[in-house]
């Protein structure tokens, strides 16, 4: 028997792990499953490819069992590739990664208390010294007669030793301690195993002494009669659906895969299976579901997405693994090419994930588009659900805004349901100069704008952006597909339906009197091309947001906008005449508060004091 001292910065991870890193302790049986199974690949492999190993025939499986009484211990056992003496000093003995040491050392004392630190060194199987005061390793090369065992305490030293096993392989028996002693348990380790390693394509068998009642029997202390059976079952499903070809998989089998899994009682509305190679290489299964997550628009949303590393599963909870505005996906991501114990840092600069994430998005956005263009009456209840986070993406995703745009939707003036950018612009008349919306309220209110009425006359659709984020958004976009956006609430668009008529001298004098009797309560007065039966509206200047988004700011904390709005008139409106041939000023001033206040009455916004409005308005009225 050989005592050797761990190499300086195994010991010092060694301390990390067990005093300051793992509080999630249970991960420790999927980093040992997960070294069985990659024990199992590698055999597989030289099985097919190596000389002195070629053809060599074995079972994949893997083992484990416990014991409850006294000393409570816990043992997996593989079939696998095995490790010899060499082996065993240089994967358990020493940590491969160069500047492991010098990392170590830099590591301040919050940073020592990230879990996710493992991640770093890819050395999983310390974590088992969290729940073990001792950890003995059995294990024989594949090829060789000989068969070593490894013991630690995990403090400073190991010792390796000669021993016996009857097959290749190895054996992990696990000496737990006080914490650890939870685990030796059946329906513990059933949970773990369904959590984290139910997909892992070995058979994982479970050993343990069942006991039987007998109630037809009873003991001397008249208890029903016990018997003990040895039980050995198979506990994971030992079956990754997305890791099986498309064409083998039939349609429910997909659909009771995400209702199993994601609890949901409807099937979903579509799902997407791909299976991407070459530089990187990865698995994903993604579903829609049919009603959109009831957290959807939370800013503490669950993500719906799972991360597993060669079936490996590592985690359902990182909200980098898709860009937010596709949180209502489901499904998962299985890559052969990540770490196991790859961090959440890491997974945010990993150069792999990065290409993983891009590419699923692509597909993603593909084949939404491919759905819109197929099959129409689909896509109408994708859209109904998902509308307004594919909104989101015009804002945040740059990259991808071109597709976007392809697939977001909105009500029209002149179309029923909802309508895209590219049939607006196939339906577009001779000489329009650009794609018109209105935005800043519901949808009924947009609809009613007197603003409207002139498009409509010259037969100019304009698509109604009634969600509370269109005005933000859109308001990045710009264009589409070479066409300006021009929102007609806005000062800038009233230049399209100018015919001249707006630059008379006495078109000047009305535009002074009202500015004289407005004050400081409006931005700017200007003569309106586009009103016909109303006497005036309130629109903004190009760069102002809405008095809607003024207040939608405010409800979400932001500062208080004094922001004027641009009143635009309808010089042949009675109610304007009257202003413009009156000579009381202090009735022109009623007057003009009037229709102010009615203008903004009619955006769906209050005026700023509602009874001096009313009792204006009485007093004109009674004369």
């Amino acid at each position: 028997m050989a005592t050797k001292k761990f190499k300086t910065e195994v010991t010092d991870l060694l301390q990390l792990i067990i005093h300051s890193l793992y509080s999630n302790r249970e991960i420790f049986l999927r980093e040992l499953i997960s070294n069985a199974s990659d024990a199992i690949d590698k055999l597989k492999y030289l099985s097919l490819v190596d000389g002195d190993l070629k053809g060599f025939e074995f079972d994949p499986r893997i083992d484990i069992s416990f014991t409850e009484d006294g000393k409570r211990t816990l043992t997996i056992k593989d079939n696998g590739l095995g490790m010899d003496e060499d082996d065993l000093n240089n994967n358990l003995g020493t940590i491969a990664s160069s500047g492991t040491k010098k990392f170590l050392a830099s590591l301040t004392e919050d940073q020592k208390k990230d879990s996710n630190l493992i991640g770093q060194f890819g050395v999983g199987f310390y974590s088992a010294f969290m729940v073990s005061e001792k950890i003995e390793v059995i294990s024989r090369k594949a090829g060789t007669d000989k068969a070593y065992k490894w013991t630690s305490d995990g403090k400073s030293s190991y010792e390796i030793a000669e021993a016996e096993r009857d097959s290749q392989g190895t054996t992990i028996i696990l000496h737990l301690n006080e914490d650890g002693s939870t685990f030796a348990n059946r329906y513990e380790i059933e949970s773990l195993v369904k959590k984290y390693s139910d997909h892992i394509a070995y058979p994982i068998y479970l050993e343990y002494d069942k006991v039987n009642y007998n109630y037809e029997k009873k003991d001397e202390k008249g208890e029903p009669e016990k018997t003990s059976e040895h039980v050995v079952e198979q506990i994971n499903t030992c079956s990754a659906l997305w890791r099986r070809n498309k064409s083998e998989i039939k349609d429910e089998e997909y659909k009771e895969f995400y209702k199993n899994n994601y609890y949901d009682s409807e099937d979903p509305l579509f799902y997407i299976h791909t299976k991407a190679e070459g530089t990187n290489e990865y698995v994903t299964l993604f579903y829609i579901p049919a009603k959109a997550p009831f957290d959807m628009n939370y800013a503490d949303y669950r993500p719906g997405v799972k991360l597993y590393v060669k079936r490996v599963y590592i985690t359902d909870d990182d909200k980098t693994l898709l860009p937010s505005y596709l949180r209502f996906v489901r499904g998962i991501i299985d890559s052969e090419d990540l770490p196991l114990n790859v961090s959440r840092e890491i997974l945010q600069e990993n150069r792999v994930m990065a290409s993983i994430r891009n590419g699923s998005v692509k597909k993603l956005l593909s084949e939404f588009k491919k759905m819109s263009e197929n099959n129409p009456e689909l896509y109408a209840k994708f859209i109904e659900q998902y509308n307004r986070p594919l909104k989101e993406g015009l804002y945040s995703d740059y990259a991808n805004r071109d597709t976007l745009l392809e697939l977001v939707r909105y009500h029209s003036s002149s179309e029923p349901g909802f309508t895209g950018f590219k049939s607006y612009k196939e339906r577009m008349k001779e000489g329009q100069k650009a794609i018109y919306y209105i935005t800043g309220g519901k949808e009924e209110t947009l609809k009613a704008s007197p603003l409207l009425a002139a498009y409509k006359a010259k037969g100019y659709e304009v698509l109604i952006m009634d969600d509370d984020i269109d005005e933000i958004v859109i308001s990045t976009v710009g264009e589409y597909d070479g066409t300006p956006l021009k929102a007609i609430n806005k000062a800038g668009a009233m230049d399209d339906l100018k015919d001249g008529s707006e630059k008379s001298e006495e078109n000047t004098a009305l535009i002074e009197k009202l500015k004289n009797a407005l004050k400081d309560k409006v931005k700017d007065v200007r003569i309106s091309s586009r009103l016909v039966d109303t006497p005036a509206v309130v629109v903004n200047d190009d760069n102002d947001p809405s008095a809607q988004m003024q207040k939608i700011l405010k409800q979400m904390g932001g500062e208080s906008m004094d922001i004027k709005p641009i009143l635009e008139v309808n010089a042949a409106s009675p109610l304007i005449k009257k202003i413009e041939e009156s000579s009381d000023d202090e009735y022109t001033a009623k007057l003009a508060s009037v229709v102010l206040s009615s203008a903004y009455l009619q955006e769906g916004i209050m005026p700023e004091d509602p009874a001096a409005f009313a009792k204006t308005l009485s007093e004109l009225l009674s004369k």
